[in-house]
């Protein structure tokens, strides 16, 4: 494989110079959740206002040699999937070093290097989506009986483009990304061929290019599509005359400008490479005068090479979109009709994609999916689907499943159980021990214990997870069995003989609130079947005028609200000129920000360390897509932690189960909901 030299960013240059500089962890943690904050100068009220000391000269020179160090070579590392040939042995060519993995070796050169040279590297990657469309072809035979491979799946599906055009997306391959979902209600795609393009055009290169808006322009007829002679007409006319791939660059360059073959492979060499040599500034003249000599405007050909320019901020070529496209409309298919497949598949497929298991099991859920917890007695370590009586109807209307290929009837709707991998710590190993002891079905944490043969360490796990609830107890009484079990019975040395111990009682442990649910079931799993956060605080939310998601669609566009979730997605593109884009999400779905710089600066510590936040703002509407113009933004983490809290008073219940959840379970856990 070809080599990579990885650089210090902003963040690994704070982490590298504030541990040389001997800040303390929680300093060194301080500054990296400030990173955008210091990537700029350092400004003394702006350290006082984050909670620094302005004066303190250690922490002025750890962020001065961070920004020094910015961009700097930090270590070489493993090329992504570029596997490197030569004609003879590569080890007389290049030098070659074992690589971490077993049986992998690394060339000590990176790819620029190698293309300098001459070398061929072919780039082999892999791709998540691709795994879970597989475990989604597995599920679908055994569960449905119904049997399809990337190369028969009905095409052209009306529903799945009304779900694609409703950006109803999430979890679908490439256009689950907050930019993509927004660009999806303007462009409509209605064919696989809108698909293509839609994977191409929301791109650094097409979006620095300008091309984005006057293709959306002269796909909507706003704006006339206009060739300015008919070669160009051939090479533009599949995107409305808007270059938007590669491979259009270089006929550009050749039917319009009079390159030749090789000297468009110059071209195209220069975009890939643009960002890091700035080499396509030395085909300008060359292009412009080419163009111009073959009777175009000198404006349109500068306007041609501008758009060209881009490409250098990252376009794709047309058969790799073409490629993706392909895989963008099965995931959708899949998503459409078996909603339950779909998010089986991509719960065991996990880590991929932008979200976490608690929105891909929300979204299934809002789907009309049955989700059912963990339990020892029922899951698998990978997520599985059950056989259910009767099946809601979800947002696709969809009661069955769409007949299978040879028109049989199909089988009732299934419900999604999830598995003991969504226990955070639990190990495969552990997991694959208690399946395989199952039989017939645990009675009790002892009795898992006895025939599984697994630590109490392990019990604690499950019982956090409220796994034992098909055993009669819930994570408490659970909690209290598995603590009993470690206790060691006093010796009767005083006791006379023949005389019994009184049966111990059984103590009334109390109930836990929904908070403390929530709370234990995020911290264990992730996620939570009972309730969403923002529902236990539904009142207290109204009572600061906040409105729940789902309501945006119904108040006019330009209106005064406020909106508050869970902090899903923060997003500061390069191409969106310092604006930040939030995700909320609350019971009732998801709404999206918009942050412009002054209320950055303003709002900074909320929006960069809210785990829930309340935003009021403008709401704007364009062509189907709903944004909130933040106005102001605020912090309501200790409402989140006060979820857990219980009153401070004695209880004549009984004593707490041992290791019993708390309300200290969000206490500086700011990924908790992420």
């Amino acid at each position: 494989l070809a080599a990579t030299v990885v650089t210090y960013r902003v963040r690994s240059a704070l982490r590298d110079t504030g541990r040389a500089m001997g800040l303390s962890k929680d300093t060194v943690d301080r500054l990296l959740s400030m990173a955008s904050v210091w990537s700029k100068p350092v400004d003394e009220e702006r350290a006082r206002e984050e909670g620094f000391d302005p004066t303190d000269r250690r922490l002025r020179l750890t962020l001065q040699l961070a920004r020094e160090l910015y961009g700097f070579p930090r270590h070489l590392s493993q090329h992504t999937g570029g596997f490197v040939i030569s004609r003879g042995p590569l080890c007389e060519i290049v030098p070659i070093e074992n690589a971490a993995m077993d049986d992998r070796t690394v060339i000590e050169w990176n790819k620029d290097d190698l293309e300098a040279l001459g070398l061929i590297k072919v780039d082999v990657l892999g791709l998540g989506m691709l795994s879970c469309i597989r475990r989604s072809f597995e599920l679908l035979e055994a569960h449905y009986g119904v049997r399809h491979t990337l190369g028969d799946v009905p095409s052209e599906d009306p529903g799945v483009y009304r779900m694609i055009q409703r950006a109803d997306t999430i979890g679908v391959f490439q256009i689950e990304s907050r930019a993509q979902m927004a660009m999806l209600p303007r462009l409509k795609p209605a064919t696989f061929y809108d698909l293509v393009i839609e994977v191409a055009i929301v791109r650094p290169g097409p979006i620095q290019g300008d091309m984005v808006h006057p293709y959306l322009r002269r796909r909507r007829g706003v704006e006339p599509v206009e060739y300015p002679s008919e070669e160009l007409r051939e090479v533009l006319g599949k995107t409305l005359g808007v270059p938007l791939f590669q491979e259009q660059a270089m006929k550009i360059a050749i039917v319009g400008a009079g390159f030749s073959p090789a000297e468009a492979d110059q071209l195209r060499r220069a975009m890939a490479s643009f960002r890091n040599y700035g080499t396509i500034h030395r085909f300008r003249d060359k292009f412009v005068d080419g163009m111009v000599g073959r009777g175009y405007d000198r404006e349109f050909a500068e306007r041609c090479f501008r758009q060209i320019e881009g490409f250098g901020d990252y376009g794709f070529p047309e058969s790799h979109a073409a490629s993706f496209a392909l895989l963008v409309y099965i995931s959708s298919w899949l998503k459409h009709h078996y909603p339950e497949v779909f998010a089986c598949a991509l719960l065991n497929s996990q880590p991929m994609g932008f979200y976490a298991p608690a929105q891909i099991v929300g979204d299934a859920r809002r789907h009309g999916v049955e989700v059912r917890p963990v339990d020892v007695n029922h899951s698998e370590w990978d997520c599985t689907l059950e056989p259910v009586g009767s099946h809601p109807p979800g947002r696709n209307g969809l009661r069955s499943p769409p007949p299978g290929r040879n028109g049989s009837r199909p089988r009732p709707r299934m419900a999604l159980r999830l598995g003991l991998r969504q226990i955070r710590g639990l190990r495969e190993e552990d997991a694959t021990r208690i399946v395989t002891a199952r039989e017939e079905g645990y009675r009790s944490p002892a009795d898992l214990r006895r025939r599984a043969g697994i630590r109490s360490a392990v019990l604690v796990r499950l019982a956090r997870a409220d796994a034992f609830t098909s055993t009669g107890l819930d994570r408490r009484q659970a909690a209290w069995a598995i603590a009993s079990m470690d206790q060691v019975e006093p010796l009767p040395l005083f006791d006379s003989p023949g005389k019994a111990e009184p049966p111990r009682p059984e103590p009334a442990l109390p109930a836990m609130s929904a908070g403390e649910q929530v709370v234990a079931d995020y911290r264990a799993t992730g996620l939570s079947l009972k309730q969403h956060p923002t529902a236990l605080l539904r009142k207290r939310l109204a009572g600061r005028g906040v409105r729940p998601a789902s309501h945006l669609e119904e108040i006019p566009a330009g209106a005064r609200v406020t909106v508050a979730g869970i902090v899903l997605v923060r997003q500061r593109p390069g191409t969106a000129g310092r604006i930040v884009f939030v995700t909320l999400e609350d019971e009732t779905g998801s709404s999206n920000l918009v942050v412009f710089p002054s209320v950055q600066e303003r709002c900074r510590r909320a929006l960069l360390t809210a785990r829930l936040m309340v935003c009021r703002g403008r709401l704007e509407k364009e062509q189907g897509v709903i944004h909130v113009i933040a106005d102001h933004i605020d912090s309501l983490n200790d409402w989140l932690d006060g979820l857990a809290e219980r009153p401070r008073r004695r209880s004549s219940a009984g004593p707490v189960a041992p290791g019993a959840i708390s309300g200290s379970a969000f206490v500086g856990r700011g990924r908790f909901f992420h």
